[in-house]
């Protein structure tokens, strides 16, 4: 991955933890923006979610999701991502869905 990629992957971590605060929600970036690596959320601040972002041009998103339910432990797996010039959007399993919505 080139630097102006982990850039941009950092930038796509603070406009997410950005939005959840705008909504109340305490979003920050994890510790992984110091070099940690291995199973945590990308972002936190929604209590049994884990938040995979990616800003990417072209979408993975069975791939994206595989490594957010890989790594979530017990928590929900979400996959918050966007491409250049277009809204947020997020992916979740539509069970955890249809129980989110009750």
């Amino acid at each position: 991955m080139s630097r102006m990629q982990r850039e941009k992957g950092k930038r796509g971590e603070r406009e997410v933890a950005q939005l959840l605060r705008d909504h109340g929600y305490p979003g920050r970036r994890t510790s992984q923006y110091a070099g940690m690596t291995g199973d945590s959320s990308d972002v936190v601040g929604l209590d049994g979610y884990h938040v995979e972002v990616k800003r990417q041009e072209r979408a993975a998103i069975y791939e994206w999701f595989a490594q957010a339910r890989r790594d979530c432990g017990s928590d929900i797996p979400l996959v918050v991502f966007r491409r250049s010039g277009d809204k947020w959007m997020a992916l979740i399993e539509f069970e955890d869905f249809l129980e989110a919505i009750k």
